[in-house]
């Protein structure tokens, strides 16, 4: 049975570019959520008054993929030590934040955050939330790197 994992690490398009590869990922989405308004456009959720963070859902079967496993390259794949920032994207919707889907996940979340954090310097601010409403982003968004010259293999 397949499970969901959410997961926000700054640009939702090189969120999607790493995971859409990852053996045992069934179906990668982009999206928005942990915010207060229904229906975000990428435009309001950019002026960080919606409150979303940009976000990727993920489609996974634990069979070919563990959610632990799905822990470590999201950590690996972002600096989770920077408040609202990644890179030159800067604002609370490029926030590093897990949306957990299950006790389950919430508990190994934050052990691999407790594990990790034990091993840095500087503090980490990933929030770790339960799953919140998921809107997915408009059509030019999906599969970006994909339709720019990247691949995928999904």
């Amino acid at each position: 049975m397949e499970e969901k994992a959410i997961f926000a690490m700054g640009c939702f398009w090189h969120a999607e570019n790493i995971f859409c590869k990852i053996p045992g990922v069934v179906k990668t989405t982009v999206g928005y959520t942990g915010g207060k308004i229904i229906n975000p456009t990428y435009k309001q959720v950019c002026s960080g008054e919606t409150g979303h963070a940009e976000a990727i859902k993920i489609i996974f079967d634990p069979d070919k993929i563990s959610y632990e496993k799905l822990l470590d390259i999201f950590w690996k794949s972002h600096n989770p030590t920077s408040l609202n920032r990644q890179g030159f994207d800067v604002g609370t919707n490029y926030r590093s934040a897990i949306f957990y889907t299950s006790e389950k996940q919430k508990k190994e979340a934050i052990k691999s955050r407790n594990f990790l954090q034990r091993k840095l310097i500087y503090k980490i601010v990933t929030e770790i939330n339960p799953e919140a409403e998921f809107y997915r982003a408009e059509e030019c968004h999906q599969r970006y790197a994909e339709k720019h010259g990247g691949k995928c293999t999904i």
